[in-house]
């Protein structure tokens, strides 16, 4: 339930302004008013606007903390460790399998005692994938050594981002601080808040920076940092660790007490609402206990003595508060967004059965949900039904049921959705009309092709009824690749735009066997998948034929956070196809910057203004990295040279099934995020190749040739013919940009010489 406008403004002591913002906007405006020195990120839906919200505001020159865009949230991780190492103020936000993914950096952060905070924006946890809120991902954090507080609106997560440096920055705790917040309820919903006009009344608040620890920052006091300890040390570590974190519950309730004065905004251990003489009452984190608050008033109205319990901070658990906020309750339900698989009951469950255990006269009999997973709502209807469910078990004096899931229906084997189309497979996509050799002399392949209006009649390999933007390039792309495969294919998408737009449970689009993985696992999870059709091939316990090709999809960052699996995959040349379809950033998520997007562009994390004029830094060059791995394969193509690319995918296939992994980019558009015309589609891509910015080649067998020369079918274009074309590049076409437009020109000219050399010189 919203505080009252005369709840926020009473006992205020520093001048505040009313505004109207989600809870990560206001996560950003609390780190741009610290003004933290690092910020390593990387996106990952909800938690990705923090980001976008601080390069926002970069660009506006309203902060001066040191944004970097991490290759995934492993190396966020890294990047804020090694900053907090150095004594500098560290800012992070993430959710779920990026979460997941930076875990083991966690514990190493807690246990050598560095301060930092970081935004958990909580999410359902894949698999399957769902990008709604549940708190699978914070239950993995209760183990980390992390301080964790918890928000139940925009408002606590602005006021608690606060003091969560503080409490982190305290000499008695020293340890990183989780601040977590519901994702899409309590990061997007826009809600009433009050920010501090002046952020040196923040800063002021928070203090100076303690420098009085062993940090790596002077040379003249060299440190050693996680030096390795044996057991006893080890020991000593873990209890010291363990102290502070007890202490920590301690200085959460000094800073609340000294922010309430500033702010007039109190965060006690516990939000009680009416529990002083409830019943019945429910056990809630984060935003379903603000959904709750209503329902009691119902209750009380009918005469029934309910309350909500919902900790403000669950490391260190509350214990003794718990206690003795319980201690008249005849019976509580503690609802629960994630479950501990096998374990009757989740997390929180336990630990609140085990602080009721040492009240020996305690009665309360409790019952445990598991509710709103994959972002499910939690409505008015469900706090009654919970409620009920209370007073049921305070009339029967026990829990018939004492763990349960709620909202979980069975399914009607008259209601299976049968397929629309037809399996197709085998001859189906046989055409036999190319025809790839390989020529002795020159150990290269010689690809024979019809005419491109000959394959029009192999069916496509993705079905119509996808979710894609309109103009969005990726399945033109595909399947004019797909047209140079023949045989049956088994695919693996990994996240991104391709995979989010063609299942959807309990529908799909694909025609053929089709998997999904991570971005940071997809190359080793499909070769994986591979060696196990061979090996059961091998042994007569599948029949698979042939010429079955396997191809990984990826695109929109899959080969930032997921390059080190790509090239493990290429270094043990297993038989697949590695495919990244480049729309020059991470579309799925929001349009933010990848390390494939150009120098100069704009992003949804590399804006223009007054500070920065987009993207600072030149795009990978991917397929010379993959190229260096001695893969038998390497190319780019585009749709907008049909034949080139259809002549690659055949021969792509060729070395998957004879030598080992091929890996092929190809460019294609992305109208929505790259703010240009869909009826451009085709002009952009040619245009990006003509302009030598992605030339068209390819790496056989360690020799490079480029297949399409711009410049000797006199068809060479100025940069900025290209650039032109798109919202989110014209900027640098503007004479204060003239610099960063020379920068990139050189680049593009130094790759493409370096390029025509290596085609020149096979031993290059």
């Amino acid at each position: 339930m919203a505080l009252k406008e005369k709840e926020l403004t009473a006992g205020m002591e520093a001048e505040q302004l009313m505004t109207f913002e989600s809870g990560n906007e206001m996560a950003a405006m609390a780190a741009a008013q610290i003004n933290y020195h690092i910020m390593g990120y990387f996106p990952i839906t909800p938690s990705t606007e923090v980001a976008q919200y601080l390069d926002q505001m970069k660009a506006r020159r309203e902060h001066d903390i040191k944004l970097i865009a991490a290759d995934g949230e492993h190396g966020s991780a890294g990047i804020c460790y090694g900053a907090a190492a150095t004594g500098a103020r560290v800012f992070n936000a993430t959710s779920a399998n990026g979460f997941m993914y930076m875990l083991e950096q966690l514990p190493v952060q807690s246990g050598t005692r560095f301060p930092m905070v970081m935004n958990l924006v909580t999410r359902s946890i894949s698999g399957p994938l769902d990008i709604r809120g549940d708190h699978s991902d914070l239950y993995f954090a209760l183990n980390t050594g992390w301080v964790i507080l918890t928000a139940r609106t925009p408002q606590a997560v602005y006021d608690m981002n606060i003091m969560a440096l503080k409490i982190a920055e305290h000499s008695k705790v020293r340890l990183p601080v989780i601040l977590a917040y519901d994702g899409f309820f309590t990061s997007h919903q826009k809600r009433k808040v009050q920010y501090f006009k002046d952020r040196k009344i923040v800063q002021d608040f928070v203090g100076e920076c303690p420098l009085d620890y062993q940090f790596a920052r002077d040379p003249k006091n060299p440190v050693t940092i996680g030096a390795h300890m044996n057991g006893d040390d080890l020991t000593n570590n873990h209890y010291q660790q363990s102290e502070a974190m007890y202490a920590a519950g301690k200085v959460f309730e000094e800073v609340s007490e000294e922010y309430a004065k500033l702010s007039g905004r109190e965060y006690p251990v516990l939000d009680l609402y009416k529990m002083e003489d409830a019943d019945v009452a429910l056990f809630l984190l984060n935003s379903a206990a603000e959904s709750s608050k209503d329902v009691v008033d119902k209750f009380r109205e009918q005469g029934i003595k309910a309350g909500v319990i919902s900790p403000n901070i669950i490391r260190p658990f509350p214990a003794e508060a718990i206690r003795k906020a319980l201690k008249n309750v005849k019976s509580l339900l503690v609802g629960e967004r994630a479950d501990s698989y096998g374990a009757n009951g989740p997390n929180l469950t336990h630990e609140v059965k085990s602080v009721l255990q040492e009240d020996k006269e305690n009665q309360t009999i409790v019952l445990s949900r598991v509710f709103g997973l994959g972002g499910k709502d939690f409505y008015a209807d469900d706090a009654e039904n919970f409620f009920q469910m209370a007073i049921d078990a305070q009339e029967k004096g026990y829990a018939e049921k004492p763990f349960d899931y709620y909202g979980h229906v069975p399914g009607h084997p008259e209601n299976v959705i049968q397929p629309v189309i037809t399996p197709q497979h085998g001859d189906v996509y046989r055409t036999g009309l190319i025809q790839v050799t390989e020529d002795e002399e020159t150990n290269k392949l010689k690809v024979k092709m019809p005419p491109l209006r000959a394959l029009t009649s192999k069916p496509k390999r993705i079905a119509s009824g996808h979710g894609a933007c309109p103009g969005c390039g990726i399945f033109g792309g595909l399947e004019l690749f797909f047209k140079g495969i023949e045989g049956d294919v088994v695919v693996l998408f990994q996240t991104g735009c391709a995979y989010v737009t063609t299942t959807s449970y309990p529908h799909t689009s694909h025609k053929q066997t089709m998997m999904h993985n991570l971005f940071q696992n997809g190359a080793a999870t499909l070769s994986g998948t591979l060696e196990a059709f061979f090996e059961q091939k091998r042994r007569g316990e599948i029949e698979v034929a042939d010429d079955a090709t396997f191809v990984m999809i990826t695109g929109d960052g899959g080969m930032d956070i997921g390059m080190g699996s790509a090239i493990g995959t290429a270094l043990r040349n297993h038989k697949l196809i590695i495919l990244e379809y480049d729309n020059e950033g991470y579309m799925n998520t929001g349009s933010q910057m990848s390390y494939s997007t150009p120098i100069g562009n704009m992003t949804s994390t590399t804006n223009v203004g007054k500070s920065q004029q987009g993207k600072a830094f030149h795009h990978k060059d991917t397929p010379q990295i993959m190229a260096a791995t001695n893969i038998p394969y390497v190319f780019t193509g585009t749709e907008a040279f049909p034949q080139d690319l259809v002549k690659k995918a055949a021969k792509a296939q060729w070395y998957a099934q004879n030598v080992g992994t091929v890996y092929g980019k190809i460019l294609i558009t992305c109208p929505l995020n790259w703010k240009s015309e869909d009826r451009y589609g085709n002009t952009i891509m040619e245009a990006a190749v003509n302009c030598n910015f992605f030339p068209l080649y390819e790496v056989e067998q360690g020799e490079t040739t480029i297949t399409y020369d711009p410049e000797a079918k006199k068809k060479k274009i100025p940069l900025s013919d290209w650039l032109k074309y798109m919202g989110k590049t014209k900027h640098l076409l503007k004479e204060e940009n003239n610099t960063i437009l020379s920068d990139f020109e050189e680049e593009i000219e130094r790759r493409w010489q370096r390029l025509k050399a290596q085609h020149e010189n096979p031993l290059l």
